[in-house]
């Protein structure tokens, strides 16, 4: 991957705890990501994966809140924001491809309205121009009957098609920032492999900064060029994606490394 660090920040977390109902859930986080880096989160199960990474765009729910610490994107400090000035930023500068889109969506709704109101919330468009950007990325993401999609309810798509549906969303504003939240644990290889191919060309061609939260080694191994190891919401090893992965310092990322190896020599 290439070396990103000296291009510029463009969304920094400095000592962040995130807690539920008073409970800490994640402590101290601090990283740097900058212009056209992907990034990938990393760790087991309720290690605090989503819940940074949601905590960005203000989607912690009522339980969730930001105790400590500052999340910057240029100048704003997001965990300050409310209504108004977060909704400009989230959908054109900051968007989220959530790990269950089914159940993001409004389910009485059909999702062709759901993605024109989206978008049509921050730039102007007409519907005949909205179907056919749809249809564009709808097509590359193996969606290629999109006017039934769209004329379609979320209960009436399988998830790997509602998943498929949230990263069009996602990429039909060219947001600044990316967060994903799985963005291809419900799709099946062959589609996995499309979705990642064309994460890496939205960065090529727009410059776009990604963090990728994700179970998948291989995945962070193909499409990141950083990445982040957390443990009980805590960050046990940051650096070079291929560095983390081949040459580990902490036990913690040796143990989690060695389970991979074993599962695919296992395979």
């Amino acid at each position: 991957m290439t070396n990103y660090s000296e291009n510029k920040p463009i969304l920094k977390y400095e000592h962040v705890d995130i807690s539920y109902r008073g409970k800490k859930a994640v402590r101290d986080v601090s990283f740097t990501l900058r212009e056209r880096e992907i990034m990938g989160l990393v760790g087991e199960s309720g290690s605090g994966k989503s819940t940074i990474i949601k905590a960005a765009m203000n989607l912690l729910g009522e339980d969730g809140l930001v105790t400590k610490g500052d999340i910057w994107y240029g100048n704003y400090d997001l965990p300050d924001l409310k209504g108004e000035e977060l909704r400009k930023i989230c959908g054109p500068e900051l968007a989220m491809i959530f790990q269950n889109v089914g159940l993001s969506m409004c389910p009485i709704r059909k999702i062709g309205s759901q993605i024109y109101e989206s978008i049509n919330e921050h730039f102007r468009i007409s519907k005949e121009e909205f179907r056919t950007r749809v249809g564009e990325i709808m097509n590359i993401i193996g969606l290629t009957d999109y006017d039934r999609i769209l004329d379609s309810y979320p209960f009436q798509l399988s998830g790997g098609m509602n998943q498929r549906v949230g990263i069009c969303m996602a990429m039909l504003m060219n947001p600044k920032v990316l967060l994903a939240d799985e963005p291809t644990s419900a799709l099946d290889v062959t589609t996995q492999k499309k979705v990642v191919e064309e994460m890496l060309k939205m960065r090529d061609k727009y410059g776009t900064s990604m963090i990728v939260v994700t179970h998948n080694i291989g995945l962070v191994e193909k499409m990141c060029d950083t990445v982040v190891v957390l443990k009980d919401g805590e960050i046990r090893e940051f650096g070079d994606a291929k560095e983390v992965i081949n040459n580990p310092r902490d036990e913690y990322t040796k143990l989690l490394m060695n389970s991979v190896i074993k599962i695919k020599k296992a395979r």
